[in-house]
């Protein structure tokens, strides 16, 4: 049986640029990633710079809210 308080969570990563862009600029989306991080050792919000299809350039990627 799986406790049901695991250590280890998926989360959702979403571009910064994407979801600051205003409503006058054409955007084509928000670009998300989802991965795994361990709520014991990492109990901040995770900070990644990825590939954002929709910028078409590296970004930083900050954890979505829940």
């Amino acid at each position: 049986m799986t406790k049901s308080k695991d250590a280890r969570v998926t989360t959702a990563l979403v571009c910064t640029i994407c979801t600051s862009k205003e409503a006058g600029n054409k955007s084509s989306g928000i670009s998300r990633y989802t991965t795994r991080k361990n709520r014991r050792n990492t109990p901040t919000r995770l900070e990644s710079k990825k590939f954002c299809v929709c910028c078409h350039k590296h970004t930083y990627h900050k954890e979505l809210k829940k």
